[in-house]
């Protein structure tokens, strides 16, 4: 799981997101190669066929990268960071202690069969390592763990975000403004936006399998918890679109602000010509109740173009953490591999492998 995928909140509680390139539902192994290399597991890189033991790889590149501040295989190009992955030898640190060291070879195993995590007691031989042996995982999972540190949330919302974003120059929605007497086209009715009443209602309802299912239009219906959110407008209609805050290969970030309520929020905008994100959708829908999987709060759908609305992670990513403070102390890794822990174990029990390194 690399850093750019796990955000931290005003409170320093992670949430993993880009489930873009996640793969659900198979029974043996799958085939397809994507994402980024560094974090790749070699059955991933030479081809194989691989299953959930890949996320297990990754999530030990992920500890390496925080406890040292690099990558545990990097070549000078992609061909031979992928020969490392496969034949180098792991240098491993002398100052990790040794619990430590020992969870990272056990996650470090080449063949997936050897790998810690991949056993028929599963994540439980990972949770009961010794490196994690003072976590009381039920109070992890209830957010009742302060976190080992607290992102610094300041008056500027995009603090957290890289400068090669918010040093650009916000250009206005191209919504077309509305008409005069626009607003008699709907005297005598009234409206309250599915957003207001979405959260209230999730809090009493048994939580269902969600589903999506065409609408008129040329917006998506979300069906989920056993409510009905029709989007009959378009993105621009309903939120504000303000700076943006990253990408990805077929996809930009931005902030955005909902018209009604003057929340925040972060948006998600999916090139349809490069991805189908349907399968992410209906993902995030089916799993996005765990407290560490960020949350899907709207969706709407165009000829080119998805925008997913997620909840605003204001403490940014951890990556920027890692690289403003060069490496993590064992017990701050040890906080932040413990939730990704759980989100794994969560993800792998329904059926759904990250492949955490999406792009």
């Amino acid at each position: 799981m690399k850093p750019e995928n796990i955000l931290l909140d005003s409170d320093g509680h992670i949430a993993v997101t880009d489930f873009g390139l996640c793969k659900e539902g198979f029974e043996e192994k799958a085939f397809s190669f994507c994402g980024t290399v560094e974090y790749m597991a070699p059955e991933v890189v030479n081809r194989r066929g691989h299953d959930f033991t890949a996320d297990w790889w990754s999530y030990g590149v992920l500890m390496y990268e925080m406890l040292t501040g690099r990558l545990p295989f990097q070549g000078e190009d992609r061909k031979e960071t992928m020969n490392q992955i496969l034949k180098a030898k792991l240098s491993m640190p002398h100052y990790l202690s040794p619990e430590a060291q020992a969870l990272l070879r056990a996650l470090f195993k080449r063949n997936p069969s050897n790998r810690l995590g991949s056993g028929e007691n599963g994540i439980s031989d990972i949770k009961n390592h010794p490196f994690f042996a003072t976590i009381d995982w039920n109070k992890l999972l209830k957010k009742q763990i302060v976190p080992p540190f607290q992102p610094t949330v300041v008056a500027d919302d995009a603090f957290h975000f890289d400068t090669e974003y918010t040093s650009r120059t916000p250009k206005d929605s191209p919504a077309v403004p509305a008409s005069a007497a626009t607003h008699e086209l709907f005297r005598g009715f009234s409206y309250v936006a599915p957003l207001l009443t979405q959260e209230a209602e999730a809090a009493t309802v048994t939580a269902t399998a969600p589903e999506i299912s065409p609408a008129v239009g040329s917006s998506r219906q979300i069906k989920t918890r056993g409510k009905n959110n029709n989007k009959t407008g378009n993105f621009v209609q309903e939120y504000e679109m303000m700076e943006k805050i990253g990408h990805g290969s077929y996809s930009v970030c931005r902030r955005c602000v909902h018209r009604g309520t003057r929340v925040e929020y972060a948006v998600k905008i999916v090139d349809r010509n490069k991805r189908d994100s349907e399968e992410e959708v209906q993902i995030l829908l089916r799993y996005g109740q765990h407290p560490n999987i960020i949350s899907l709060r709207d969706m709407f759908e165009e000829e080119d173009k998805v925008y997913l609305v997620f909840e605003l992670m204001r403490g940014g990513e951890l990556l920027d953490k890692i690289l403003r403070q060069k490496f993590f102390s064992e017990r701050e890794a040890r906080a932040v591999m413990e939730k990704v822990t759980n989100v794994v174990k969560y993800l792998h029990q329904n059926g759904v492998v990250h492949r955490l390194v999406a792009r």
